[in-house]
């Protein structure tokens, strides 16, 4: 329930600015004067884009501050993440990042910054579930059958993604090996183009965003076979989780994040945080978030940086073991 899931967030935010130095307080109150860059790395239009301009009017509103999202495209993110990590730890340049975040090292050569120590984690603001779906006339109707047929005829089952070493494409090679299968991985530029070739029957399935699945499962030319999140979801209480599937503890979905550089003063990440939380648990926010197929978490900062450091030593194995390679 949203006042069960607010109050706590919104209080710890309270009382950790309570504790901040005199000093540190006069500073978050006069910050910010002028405004604020929020590079967004990804396309306008995308998932992150469009939970960053869903939810930064709103946080704007309650600081008061003015964010200015700035869309660096590039590298997996990697030249947004750039950008913020040069900057000055003022609180003037933020990242609004995706769950490339903890793979991007252990798949580019030659970043010019280091993920583990440029950044500072805010809050995971969002996650997009991912699914399995699969064309309406693929013979498998749940998980144990799609692992049977794919043990029977390994490689023969083509399953699109969003695009190389993306959330879809790391859900699907975990998947793989957890399930001790081999299908054949169809790379695209994004899930909707991946939605549009499973509506044709040209795919056998995917595994992307429930976001993007979902138009073409209404549509009657697609299944769904589970969701990849531990918990079933809301909006798909039938469909059953790769968990309770016969994969315990799967739990693989694409994410967005909040990150200033590191060394912003502990004091405006506080009024960052506070504003966040206060945000997610407006109804019409979360009503708009809904619509974009994001679930809000609004996570205390030291649970975020922790989820990072985990997710990003569980991503490093499994590229590693997966072979993932940005081609």
């Amino acid at each position: 329930m949203p006042e069960e899931i607010a109050m706590p967030l919104h209080r710890r935010a309270l009382i950790a600015a309570a504790a901040l130095p005199l000093a540190g307080i006069a500073r978050a109150q006069s910050w910010p004067t002028r405004p604020v860059r929020v590079i967004v790395p990804f396309a306008a239009g995308g998932a992150a884009d469009s939970a960053a301009r869903t939810i930064l009017p709103r946080m704007a509103e309650r600081l008061p501050a003015t964010f200015v999202v700035e869309n660096r495209t590039g590298a997996g993110g990697s030249i947004g993440g750039g950008e913020v990590a040069r900057s000055a730890a003022d609180g003037y340049t933020l990242l609004w990042d995706a769950s490339s975040h903890i793979v991007n090292h252990a798949l580019l050569r030659g970043l010019t910054f280091d993920y583990t120590t440029a950044f500072l984690p805010i809050s995971q603001v969002c996650t997009f579930p991912q699914v399995v779906a699969v064309k309406q006339d693929f013979p498998a109707r749940d998980i144990a059958a799609f692992i049977a047929r794919a043990k029977a005829q390994p490689n023969t089952i083509n399953m699109g993604t969003q695009g190389n070493a993306t959330a879809g494409h790391l859900g699907l090679a975990r998947f793989a090996r957890e399930a001790g299968i081999e299908v054949q991985h169809v790379p695209y530029r994004g899930g909707a183009d991946a939605a549009r070739d499973l509506a044709a029957g040209s795919l056998d399935g995917v595994f992307i965003t429930a976001l993007s699945a979902r138009p073409v499962v209404e549509s009657g030319r697609a299944r769904f076979l589970a969701v990849a999140t531990a918990q079933r979801q809301a909006n798909l209480p039938d469909v059953p989780t790769l968990a309770e599937s016969g994969l315990p503890g799967f739990d693989v979905s694409e994410w967005v994040g909040l990150f200033a550089p590191a060394g912003m003063p502990a004091e405006i990440a506080a009024r960052l945080h506070e504003a966040l939380a206060a945000t997610l648990v407006e109804a019409d926010v979360r009503a708009r978030l809904d619509r974009l197929g994001a679930v809000p978490v609004g996570s205390m900062p030291a649970d975020f940086s922790r989820f990072v450091t985990e997710g990003r030593a569980a991503m490093a194995t499994l590229v590693r073991d997966a072979n993932i390679r940005i081609e």
